[in-house]
């Protein structure tokens, strides 16, 4: 067989990036459960119909399509998916908004859920940007209403998780918050109409520059000189404290921009602020060129970026959202955030900002003295499995000197003697007696850790 070429967009890590993985994903997921967020998986095609109705998505989603289709459709089998058609979900929030319609009748609200998969997206692969790639949301989802102070607690909750990994040799992050009330409420205090041109104009802001987004704003949302103007000093707004929110009420004031909406997304981003500075201060910073170009946003909106490594982008977003779910006779607002995992993960390994401590699960090699004796071996390791230690037994009965360096090359750092009933560290070498019914290792060593490199 050819040796196979690698597809670009498709991660695969080694066992130490898995490690790695592993980690962020369950840190992740403690962190999101001791807040209360129920655990759950939904499948991975949604119908097409479902997957297009919002934002701009129609160039990055995977058509699901069978070998067989065409010679089932003559049958009339499969007809139900060939005439709506499928496709892989390209990210966790809108299977949600789904799920959420299909099982309300069994949740109860709000219902808090962090869903931790897969997501397909059919993009040009770069740094950071994957066309297969695994995700970690939380949202809160209410019936017929959410209170604000759920707003408040979502990204509080993705600073503790993150918090955690900095532990492990994670930089710092900063998460950035804006309210589209706020962006809504003062350009409508503008004279401008077209909110959602604004919107999107402002969002590409960081990629293109004020220059070309006050052009945007002329040509997409109809802004004069002087609008496309105000629209930019407001984006330039950033703080972390209220003095951002004192900023925006004088600036509307001297615009003629102020309005109730403005004022209400101006004192929830204030209630916001607060709540962080006590919390997590220095980790929360409002910046009002945040916009989310997704239009189902409504309130707050994050997006988070590794400090020092900003030119990767956001490794976490979302929002508030009040009618992305909907039955026609009850709506179901929430409010989420979505980390990017495997953009996180490609950062510190690509930026070598984390490391392992081995490679492998097991902490123990068990020698084998002949083959004869490898029953005595299994048993000495089936003991030390019964009582959670990781172990595996050694793959030959060369000299023990040999197996010793097998097991130095995998990272285990014990090596078991049966004829001796002594267990070596093979990076101190000391050697001691010991009973399989009774030792274990260090604490630090009974599994392969995540640790700052250096």
């Amino acid at each position: 067989m050819a040796r196979p070429t690698p597809l670009s967009g498709f991660p695969e890590w080694l066992p130490a990036g898995r490690i790695v993985e592993q980690h962020v994903i369950d840190v992740l997921r403690r962190t999101f459960e001791l807040y209360g967020y129920a655990g759950i998986e939904t499948r991975a095609v949604e119908p097409l119909d479902q997957l297009l109705r919002k934002g701009e998505t129609s160039k990055e989603v995977y058509v699901l399509r069978r070998l067989q289709e065409d010679d089932e459709q003559a049958t009339g089998r499969g007809h139900r998916e060939t005439e709506h058609g499928l496709g892989l979900h390209f990210d966790l929030t809108v299977p949600f908004a789904r799920y959420v319609l299909e099982h309300a009748g069994h949740l109860t609200f709000p219902f808090k859920r962090h869903q931790i998969q897969k997501v397909w997206r059919g993009e040009r692969p770069q740094d950071g940007r994957f066309r297969e790639f695994c995700q970690a949301d939380i949202d809160v989802v209410g019936m017929g209403e959410l209170p604000y102070h759920y707003e408040v607690e979502v990204p509080l909750v993705v600073a503790e998780a993150f918090a955690r990994l900095r532990e492990v040799g994670m930089p710092a992050v900063q998460v950035l918050v804006n309210n589209r009330k706020v962006v809504e409420g003062f350009t409508r205090g503008l004279g401008l109409e077209d909110v959602d041109a604004v919107l999107r104009s402002v969002d590409k802001l960081d990629k293109v520059g004020p220059e070309a987004v006050a052009t945007l704003l002329g040509s997409e949302a109809g802004a004069s000189a002087e609008q496309a103007a105000a629209v930019l000093e407001l984006a330039q707004i950033r703080g972390e404290d209220a003095s951002v929110v004192d900023r925006v009420r004088d600036l509307a004031a001297r615009l003629g921009a102020a309005n109730d909406l403005l004022g209400t997304g101006l004192d929830e981003l204030a209630q916001l602020l607060e709540a962080a500075g006590r919390a997590a201060p220095g980790v929360l910073v409002a910046d009002l060129k945040i916009a989310r170009g997704l239009d189902y946003y409504t309130g707050s909106v994050y997006e988070t970026v590794l400090v020092g490594h900003e030119q990767l982008g956001s490794i976490c977003s979302g929002g508030r959202y009040d009618s992305l779910a909907s039955d026609g006779a009850t709506t179901y607002p929430g409010v989420g955030i979505s980390v990017g995992v495997s953009r996180l993960v490609s950062r510190l390994l690509s930026s070598e900002l984390v490391t392992v401590t081995r490679t492998v699960p097991s902490a123990v090699l068990v020698a084998v003295t002949d083959e004869s004796s490898r029953p005595e071996s299994d048993r000495v390791a089936a003991a030390l499995r019964a009582r959670g230690i990781p172990v595996e037994v050694a793959p030959t009965a060369a000299k023990f000197g040999k197996q010793i360096r097998h097991a130095d090359r995998r990272g285990i750092p014990y090596v078991w003697f049966c004829e001796s009933g002594e267990v070596k560290d093979i990076r101190s070498g000391a050697q001691v007696p010991a009973d399989p019914a009774t030792w274990e290792p260090p604490a630090e060593d009974w599994w392969p850790r995540v640790v700052a490199a250096g």
